[in-house]
């Protein structure tokens, strides 16, 4: 391992996530990280059934399942004694991994207006260019914060109850409004961890221009 990416660990952003003690950060085949590969596998299954056989009922339950089951790797992981840096990078993969897929697949059966998955995309954007220019500094990716959790969570919550109202036309109303309610509160609450997330990558950077100056000073 190179040094430069383990700066990563000793500079974390306020409110992130414990970083894994150093016995068990490198460790692969555990429970909670086999749970997040089953969530990964989900998504292009929801994919297939959403846009191919059009089976929508089915891609509610995946998607459905995908999402209610964020927490569950963590909380096992915890449970267990088995946080790994894996986990800590799967985790959030399989959540962006859901949203985007969703957003896609969405957009393209017209569940969700072009607009609304600009807006999340726009956010995904400005925050890998954030994650490049950390790693210009050294930086690994930062831990996951709370209300990025809690934002992906409310969105996972919210695209299963929107394709249920498009495709169940009894639950339209209900479900529609429900999860639309969902939806903006995602939303919004995933560009305030945005702002979060790109003020704390401005701490770490100016912590390394001060290091880099105090060292060529001396």
């Amino acid at each position: 391992m190179s040094r430069r990416p383990a700066r990563a660990t000793q500079a974390q952003p306020t409110g992130g996530t414990t970083v894994p003690s150093a016995d068990g950060a490198g460790r692969i085949l555990t429970v909670p990280n086999l749970i997040s590969f089953l969530r990964l596998l989900g998504v292009p299954v929801f994919l297939y059934l959403l846009l191919v056989p059009h089976a929508d009922v089915a891609a509610v339950v995946v998607l459905a399942v995908g999402g209610t089951t964020d927490w569950v790797d963590g909380y096992v992981a915890r449970r267990l004694k088995q946080v790994s840096r894996v986990g800590e990078l799967l985790d959030p993969a399989a959540d962006r991994l859901y949203i985007l897929a969703t957003l896609i697949a969405f957009t393209a059966r017209d569940v969700l207006p072009w607009q609304f998955t600009a807006a999340l995309l726009a956010r995904e954007l400005l925050l890998g260019v954030r994650l490049l220019v950390l790693r210009g500094y050294g930086y690994g990716p930062p831990p996951v914060h709370y209300l990025g959790k809690t934002a992906t969570f409310i969105l996972l919550a919210a695209f299963p109850t929107l394709l249920l109202a498009a495709a169940v036309p009894g639950a339209a109303a209900v479900a529609g409004a429900i999860g639309w309610a969902l939806a903006w509160w995602g939303l919004v609450l995933y560009w305030a961890s945005g702002v979060l997330y790109l003020v704390e990558a401005g701490v770490l950077i100016r912590a390394a221009r001060s290091s880099a100056g105090t060292r060529a000073a001396a």
